[in-house]
This record gives structure tokens, sequence and C-alpha cells, in this order.
């Protein structure tokens, strides 16, 4: 009698688990500050921008080995964090009016190294900060060894590349997220990084510098344009 019992409460438990409607693990609430895992988090914070898959977005791509090769964990972690003044990247960490964790920030900083970034290492590869100062002359010079052939002599655009003196581009983008196309190009738009501009030469330290300071030189002083000046309405003949 006792074991039936037993029984029958077994089969009302198991019964219970499979009611129609009951929610499934994966159809729980889970709090937002609880979310920890990288697709999640990529999905709902950054694919607006640098793309579904870290490619083709209005941002550069972060799936780019290149690019996660150069930059630190300090910069990535603090770009994510604290934004980048002055550029469409917001901050997205509580502390700096975001609505992220510092560990849900780190989580998407490993995210991006495991799933997109590459065990080889920088050794060999330019620096992510300048490690001197640019000379905009020189730039121009090496603007035309290595870039002009796709996006002009001026800048202004070729036909395998669009300008890149734009002043609202230039306005829209930080010193170091130039140096950062530079060094790693936007192989997601057909442009490569600095050892393939031109065949069998990668761009030097100083060669790199000296574009950045040519770009930086470009900038105007107050970007946009202007209304045009209205002129006042002609005065009726015979008022005053």
């Amino acid at each position: 009698m006792i074991r039936g019992v037993f029984v029958a409460l077994l089969l009302i438990a198991l019964a219970c688990d499979s009611l129609p409607g009951k929610p499934t693990d994966a159809d729980r609430f889970v709090a937002p500050e609880a979310i920890l895992d990288f697709d999640t988090l990529y999905a709902q914070n950054c694919s607006g921008c640098h793309g579904a898959e870290g490619r083709f977005g209005s941002a550069r791509p972060l799936n780019d080995p290149l690019y996660l090769a150069i930059a630190p964990d300090s910069a990535i972690q603090t770009a994510i964090g604290a934004g980048i003044d002055g550029t469409p990247m917001p901050a997205f960490a509580i502390d700096e009016g975001g609505m992220l964790t510092d560990a849900q920030v780190t989580a998407l900083l490993h995210g991006l190294r495991a799933n997109w970034g590459t065990s080889t290492g920088s050794r060999g590869l330019p620096a992510y900060h300048a490690t001197q100062a640019g000379n905009a002359a020189r730039g121009a010079t090496a603007f035309g060894v290595f870039c002009a052939e796709c996006h002009g002599a001026d800048g202004r655009g070729g036909e395998h590349g669009g300008s890149v003196v734009d002043s609202s581009f230039l306005a829209l983008v930080s010193d170091q997220g130039l140096r950062s196309a530079v060094i790693a190009g936007r192989e997601d738009l057909g442009m490569p990084g600095y050892a393939g501009y031109v065949e069998g030469r990668a761009m030097s330290e100083r060669e790199i510098a000296d574009v950045v300071a040519w770009l930086i030189a470009q900038r105007a002083r107050y970007p946009g344009q202007p209304h045009a000046a209205t002129a006042p309405p002609a005065a009726r003949e015979g008022t005053h």
C-alpha cells in the first residue's frame, strides 16, 4: 500500500512537470544584470553598430583578429565601459551611466577574444598606441604611396575607396580610431591592413604615425555645412 501511494505521488509530480504552459528553464526570467552569455550581451549591446557577426556594421569590425591582436585588454575594456569621447561609441558601464555591470563588460572582452581573436599575440605588429609623433608633411607623401590608389591623391575618394577627409567622418572618429583603421584596415569592406597596401612592403611605425598626422590635419575646425544666408525680402515699391 505504501509503495502504491509513493508511485502515485511520483506520477503526480511528473505530470506537474509536463503541464501545458509551464515555462522551460530557457523560458524563465533572468535579471538583466545576471546575463553573462557573450552572444546575448553582444547582440543586445554591440551588434547594432559593429554588425551581427562582428562585421559589416557602421563601426569598425570587432571580428578582426589583427585589431584584437594589437588592442590591449585595457583599451577594449575602457572603450566598452566608458565609451570614447567625441565619437558615437557610448559608455555601457553602470558607473558611467550605462546598463552593464563590470562582470558583463569583462564577459564581452573575454568573448571577443575567445570568439574572434587569435593566440599569436602582438609580437612584431605595430603598436596600438603611437610610439612616436607623426609629421603631416611626410604623411602626405606616405598617403600617396599607400592610400591614394583607393582613396584618391587628395583623399576625397577614388575608384576603390571613399573619402577619408570628409569633415563629418573626421569629426566623429578619434585619433586612435584613425590609427586603428590605418593598421587594421576594414577587411569586411575590402580595405587591407598596414601590410597589404603595397605588395611586399608593410608600413613602418613612422609611416603609420605620419599618415595619421596628415589625416588629423585635414579636420575642419568647425565641421558641418553652415546654413546658407537668406537674403532679406525686397522692399515693396512704395512702402517705407
